[in-house]
């Protein structure tokens, strides 16, 4: 396991993860729960660095039932979803703890939003650096590497750690000059 940055804290039988244990992955992803010959079986949770969590059940090694819990505590729900989709576009803190008055903007489901590095965007489990393709944690190490897809989405859709202007400026518009200096 050290070779591959692997840790097992636990019990073993015959040499092999055996009972109750810790299994943590080189992406800091743990898992907590039973072992049986070497793998997951049984009751376990798994832990992301993000702070989501998988509860479940597996089998020889394979998840054969289990649930999604999100950081903030949203629960995942195959059928019956009404997060986040066409008709509700509000955050899971603001659906428990209300909206903002009028003029506060809440940015994510974070109050109030991590600060982006600058040249990076919020990726929503990490922040990510165009420039070497690596997502970070918000809290720092390494999540994974972006391949094109997620890259060209990623530089589309997320928050950036800089300011971009479009449009005209109020102040080097020529009909607000042409205003402020009328008689």
């Amino acid at each position: 396991m050290e070779f591959t940055g692997s840790s097992y804290s636990g019990t073993y039988q015959s040499g092999r993860m055996e009972g109750r244990g810790e299994y943590t992955l080189p992406t800091h992803t743990r898992y907590e729960g039973e072992m049986k010959d070497g793998m997951f079986h049984g009751k376990g949770v798994l832990h992301f660095p993000n702070g989501g969590k998988y509860e479940g059940v597996w089998e020889n090694g394979i998840c054969k039932q289990g649930h999604y819990i999100f950081s903030d505590g949203l629960e995942y729900e195959e059928t019956d979803w009404d997060y986040c989709d066409g008709y509700d576009r509000r955050f899971y803190t603001e659906r428990c703890y209300g909206l903002k008055p009028a003029g506060e903007s809440q940015l994510t489901n974070g109050d109030p939003p991590p600060v982006i590095p600058d040249g990076c965007y919020d990726c929503g489990d990490g922040f990510y650096d165009p420039n070497s393709r690596v997502v970070t944690a918000h809290a720092g190490g390494f999540l994974r590497n972006a391949d094109d897809q997620e890259h060209e989405w990623i530089t589309r859709t997320c928050r950036k750690g800089w300011d971009e202007f479009v449009g005209c400026s109020p102040r080097n518009s020529t009909n607000t000059r042409d205003r402020r200096s009328a008689p």
